[in-house]
């Protein structure tokens, strides 16, 4: 869960000495895990109503649009034969309309792990005023209901010490080479090439200069960046997340459900905010039931490491349409769902290919 650099072992800062800072108690190098939001406020809205009645029927999708569809379906496939979306014969169409019942919780968390990084003249300011706590240092959320992370230095916990990986002289071996040189790539270290002509490469040498390190022999270090020394601090860790979750009730259409997740269908109710209450009233009884059991879930889960910021609920009904259509003498099957009016189904002509 944590994705901050593990720096070795000599560099950590010592555990006695920032062990004591309050509110920080178990942070450790490497991550200190998640931590606790404060106490959750309690909803304050009343229970939601259901959409009011309404028509929620959608068009019938036409022969024309579906056999449009089937036609970019196969033509998105360069392998695959454009004759059965152009000659089969559509014999039957079903419509299968579809309720999906959506959940979003977007939540915000925090960790904190001791960090460090080349000392680039930043003051060391701890224990100059005491540390905020994790939940009190200030941090930018992004737009409702969008992913993102952000790491702030917790401030009042930064210490300067020596970089322990070179002993403080910036420097470290050159790992390409051997004091500056290394074996002649064109005669491979013996000075000659051919039979005893001497390499005009390394003029007999058998060694070049190093390119890397410029014939140093070292290089920069990787831990300091060559400033000798490291800012040691705590890191803040804030996490937004929109931790989504659907429920489509159950259609006979013979679509897995699973094609439906890339797809919107016609919004029939949504509202949002900070805690939601279940539908009630809803037409369809499933949804009210996914919406109670789905809303109890998140508020359980995701309020006991992370504070939840919004809630949304949606409810969408999505347009399938089962297609039978006729393809020399054969009757196949594919299905059209979605606005987007995507297509799924077992394409009869799948490579046209000639392998020469």
């Amino acid at each position: 869960m944590n994705s901050a650099v593990v720096y070795p072992p000599p560099t950590a800062p010592p555990a006695d000495m920032f062990g004591t800072v309050p509110g920080y108690e178990g942070t450790v190098a490497g991550g200190g895990g998640y931590l606790p939001p404060p106490v959750p406020l309690e909803p304050v809205a009343p229970p939601q109503p259901g959409p009011a009645p309404a028509d929620w029927s959608i068009p019938s999708l036409s022969e024309d649009d579906a056999q449009k569809a089937f036609k970019e379906f196969a033509s998105a496939n360069c392998c695959w034969s454009k004759k059965p979306a152009e000659d089969g014969v559509i014999t039957n169409m079903q419509p299968f309309n579809t309720y999906r019942y959506r959940l979003e919780t977007f939540t915000e968390s925090r960790s904190t792990e001791w960090a460090q990084k080349p000392h680039e003249g930043e003051p060391a300011d701890f224990y100059t005023q005491p540390a905020p706590r994790p939940w009190e240092v200030q941090a930018t959320p992004p737009t409702m209901f969008t992913n993102h992370t952000q790491e702030i230095r917790v401030p009042y916990t930064s210490s300067i010490k020596d970089c322990n990986t070179c002993h403080a002289s910036g420097v470290q071996p050159c790992g390409a080479c051997h004091g500056g040189h290394k074996e002649c790539w064109q005669c491979r270290g013996s000075g000659t090439t051919g039979i005893e002509t001497q390499c005009g490469h390394c003029r007999g040498s058998g060694q070049e200069r190093c390119d890397k390190c410029d014939g140093r022999g070292t290089m920069a270090c990787d831990t300091c960046k060559g400033k000798r020394q490291l800012l040691a601090y705590i890191q803040l860790k804030v996490e937004w997340v929109n931790n989504v979750e659907d429920h489509v009730v159950e259609q006979n259409s013979g679509l897995n459900v699973a094609d439906l997740h890339s797809v919107t269908g016609k919004e029939l109710f949504k509202n949002s905010q900070y805690l939601l209450y279940p539908l009630v009233g809803f037409p369809n009884p499933v949804i009210a039931e996914a919406s109670e059991r789905l809303i109890r879930d998140h508020q359980s889960k995701y309020a006991q490491t992370s504070r939840i910021l919004q809630q949304r609920q949606t409810v969408e009904l999505i347009p399938i349409t089962k297609v039978n259509y006729k393809w020399k003498g054969d009757t196949h099957v594919y299905y059209v769902y979605g606005n987007e009016h995507q297509v799924s189904g077992d394409y009869p002509a799948t490579c046209c290919c000639v392998v020469m």
